[in-house]
């Protein structure tokens, strides 16, 4: 069948169903023995069920808007349209639902419970592509003297850098070789190439460069960055930022000569020219405060097998690294440890888990499983599913069994070990079926009212029938199962015959006598002695005949014929009879067929409706009070379950006649009357039981955010029993919150970000010795301090802010000096045609190129 809906505890304890039935090939159900036990399915299985209040534990994360691109066509390649604009494109983002207290991913539908889901995509439109726009080549560069193969090169600028996937720029360097003259002979051609070396490490400059690089302290006074927004805990209110120191590094580039030998640099000239020297950042190891003391160890209790706690301490940042400086070794150390010896620890708690009693049946259950269009029946019966609550609780004691046993409080499922027991399981509500009984019996013999009187001469003969199937939940009850009519000349004892076997005076067949066993029993069947029957006719010895091969054969008796009687008579006795007839007659010699009245018998009978007594009952009444018995007295144990008094209940009797209704009751046997009053059980009032409240859920230990919501701390109870029998009624309120008070607001923290310095550069003494770079200018390095304030801007720890207000921003960055080089442009364009309007001009246009 199909999985049904959730059922049971909130969260990870609910269960979910579904019917498993064993099916024949052709499609038809039969007995789950004839499947393979181990094929089959399983009908529960755990999953999480959704309430109300799971709203403040989860919920959406959505990620930002990936970049727009392009439709894709069926085929998975971008369709082509021409751009005017823009183009429809498509952006995709992530959504998630999460549990907030530790941000692991849950299934969709529990977030989907609240509120719809985000979209994950959404159109946008992709600006039309731009394609890379390059200036005209410069000049051909002059080639070298000598004969030694040289290139000249011309180089081009980009106007325009592509965008939005436009056409990439061509090209901006060409090449060609010189025509240069040939070599005398002996001499030969060689090829160069450019060797770089390692860079050095970063160094400071010489004292006298100070001036223009030096250590960089930026103004403090002045802010710049953007101030961030978290919080910390304590601060140091005379704490300065770390100075950050700019050097420079360099590297040898020199040009090598195919025989090893150093050439000059411009025989290896390419583009872009290797640098040889640039800016770097002094590197500082990361500083860190002493080790805090080592905490109690987590372990306040033994569980026998002496498990190891925990302990742990804790350092700080006082500085973090710079450039290339040792980062930040861990924070917190964790070691195992033990509060003391087994004897010195107190046993820890034990835990079981408990269930509340089965509840009533609900075949709904399982129909709204399996078709959950069955939403509303009258009179469903059935196989069904009955559930119970399940919960943990702590064992503090054992009671013995004569006391009254506490209903513990319930506590967190975690603590319990093992499979918690099940909180469903399947049931049987019985289907209302009307009462069924069987055929009568044949009428008894007649009998004394009262064997001990042998004076009164009249007696009763009565007739018997079973209850077959009895009745479930319907109002009509079985109809009378004992009826009896008058009879003359009753007795109290009667002979029972038992034929034996017959045995032939002569021979193997022929005539003989039947062996008869008599015995004397009274009218409720049991044996009693001869002499009580001595009035009565012994049973004579029956003729009986084993027929030869060569006699006449005759068939078995047919059975009796019904009673025919005449109701005007009402003490007339009916008759009924049997036959048999010849199916062979007798050979030469064997014995004769019986005369034709011999194939005949007939005997009295009085099976008839004429006049039919019995008794009437009505229904008993419901169980009521008895004041006689009061030596039983109500006594509930722990669970509710009551064994109380006896009560009584009562029913009239009345004497029916068939033919005409109630008669008097001197008409019917008084020895087989229905007893008016019987004892019954009297149910006690069960009062609803219910567990005291469990504790309240923790509220958070660490501090919460300022412009958080309200935390809550809730506590919950479970119903044991339901109340029944007029039982004291279950509380309303079975769960209840509060916010949490005291709880700690997490301290404020920004970073402060001061204003840049000004670009250093290499130091001229450094740079001046490579030619061509007597200019100051180029790129080099620029840093800031970066301190940490509190919400009363004060200064505090680097670690607060770590902590509470994020990465620390950027202390570095890139910068440029531009060089003073001359203004560049293409060359001009063509003039204009003149128009035809008499004082007209023309134009020409050229373009910047640097």
């Amino acid at each position: 069948g199909h999985w049904g809906r959730c059922v049971g505890d909130c969260g990870s304890g609910g269960i979910r169903s579904r019917a498993v039935w064993c099916t024949h090939v052709e499609g038809w159900t039969t007995y789950h023995a004839n499947c393979y036990q181990k094929d089959k399915p399983e009908s529960q299985r755990r999953c999480f069920k959704i309430c109300d209040w799971h709203l403040e534990l989860f919920e959406w994360e959505v990620s930002a808007w990936d970049r727009c691109g392009l439709i894709s066509s069926a085929g998975g390649e971008v369709v082509a349209r021409a751009c005017v604009t823009a183009q429809h494109g498509l952006q995709r983002r992530s959504v998630r639902c999460l549990q907030k207290l530790n941000r692991t991913v849950v299934a969709n539908e529990i977030c989907e419970y609240f509120t719809p889901q985000p979209p994950a995509e959404q159109a946008c439109l992709v600006p039309c592509p731009r394609d890379c726009v390059v200036s005209e080549f410069s000049g051909w560069s002059e080639c070298g003297t000598g004969c030694a193969k040289s290139l000249q090169h011309r180089t081009r600028a980009v106007i325009a850098p592509p965008l939005y996937g436009g056409a990439p720029c061509p090209n901006l360097t060409e090449s060609r070789p010189c025509s240069t003259p040939a070599c005398p002979l002996g001499e030969e051609e060689h090829t160069y190439s450019l060797r770089v070396g390692p860079w050095s490490e970063c160094q400071l400059p010489h004292p006298k460069d100070i001036d223009l690089v030096g250590r960089t302290m930026p103004d403090l006074g002045s802010e710049s960055g953007e101030p961030s927004t978290s919080g910390l805990q304590g601060y140091k209110p005379h704490h300065h930022p770390r100075e950050v120191e700019i050097g420079y590094q360099a590297r040898q580039v020199r040009c090598v000569r195919s025989d090893g030998k150093n050439a000059a640099l411009s025989l290896c000239l390419q583009d872009p020219v290797p640098l040889t020297f640039k800016s770097c950042v002094i590197a500082k190891d990361c500083e860190m405060s002493e080790w805090s003391p080592w905490s109690a160890c987590s372990q306040t209790c033994g569980w026998g097998d002496l498990t190891p706690g925990f302990r742990s301490r804790h350092r700080g940042i006082r500085s973090m690294a710079v450039g290339a400086g040792k980062q930040c070794l861990e924070l917190e150390e964790r070691e195992a440890c033990s509060a003391g010896g087994k004897e010195l620890l107190q046993p820890c708690p034990r835990f079981a888990w408990r269930t509340s009693e089965w509840k009533a049946c609900q075949v709904s259950l399982l129909l709204d499983q399996q078709d959950p269009r069955h939403h509303k029946h009258v009179g469903l019966c059935g196989g069904g599913i009955q559930t119970r609550e399940v919960y943990c609780v702590q064992i503090t004691m054992e009671l013995g069994m004569h006391r009254l046993k506490e209903v513990s409080r319930p506590v967190d499922g975690k603590l319990c070990l093992g499979p918690a027991p099940s909180t469903s399981q399947l049931c049987n509500l019985p289907c209302p079926s009307e009462c069924v009984v069987s055929a009568w019996s044949v009428w008894g013999p007649c009998l004394h009212e009262n064997c001990q009187d042998h004076r009164r001469g009249r007696g009763f003969r009565m007739r018997q029938r079973q209850v077959i199937v009895d009745p479930i939940g319907t109002l009509a009850d079985c109809p009378h199962l004992i009826e009896s009519i008058p009879c003359e000349d009753p007795v109290c004892y009667e002979w029972v015959v038992s034929e034996g076997i017959c045995v032939t005076d002569h021979g193997k067949c022929g005539p003989g006598k039947r062996i008869l066993k008599a015995v004397c029993k009274n009218r409720k069947g049991e044996e009693v002695p001869h002499h009580l029957c001595s009035e009565l006719p012994y049973p004579e010895v029956v003729a009986c005949e084993i027929p030869c091969a060569m006699d006449c054969v005759i068939s078995e008796w047919s059975a009796w014929s019904p009673c025919s009687h005449s109701c005007s008579n009402k003490n007339a006795e009916g008759s009924q009879g049997r036959s048999r007839s010849i199916l062979a007659l007798p050979a030469e010699g064997g014995k004769a067929c019986p005369p034709d009245q011999a194939l005949q018998e007939h005997r009295t009978c009085n099976d008839h409706p004429c006049m039919h007594f019995f008794w009437e009952t009505s229904p008993w009444s419901s169980c009521s009070e008895d004041v006689l018995v009061t030596a039983l007295n109500a006594t509930i144990n722990w669970s509710g379950e009551a064994t109380c008094g006896v009560g009584i209940q009562t029913r009239k009797v009345f004497c029916m006649k068939s033919s005409s209704g109630q008669v008097t009751p001197k008409r019917c046997p008084e020895s087989i009357r229905p007893e008016t009053v019987r004892p019954c059980l009297l149910l006690c009032k069960k009062n609803c039981v219910v567990t005291p409240f469990s504790e309240w859920t923790r509220c958070p230990t660490a501090c919460q955010p300022g412009n958080a919501t309200a935390v809550k701390q809730s506590r919950y109870r479970i119903i044991i029993q339901d109340a029944a029998n007029g039982g004291q009624t279950c509380p309303d309120t079975l769960y209840e919150e509060r916010e949490c008070e005291d709880i700690p607001i997490c301290p404020v923290y920004r970073w402060k970000t001061h204003r840049w310095s000004h670009c250093v550069l290499v130091p001229d003494s450094v740079r001046q010795t490579v030619l061509g770079h007597n200019e100051a200018c180029g790129h080099g390095l620029q840093s800031r301090a970066v301190t940490c304030l509190s919400e009363h801007n004060d200064s505090a720890s680097v670690g607060d802010c770590l902590r509470w207000a994020g990465a620390m921003p950027s202390l570095v960055q890139e910068c440029l000096v531009p060089c003073k080089d001359d203004c560049t442009f293409t060359p001009w364009s063509k003039f204009t045609a003149c128009s035809f309007d008499c004082g007209s001009t023309r134009s020409r246009r050229r373009s910047l190129t640097g």
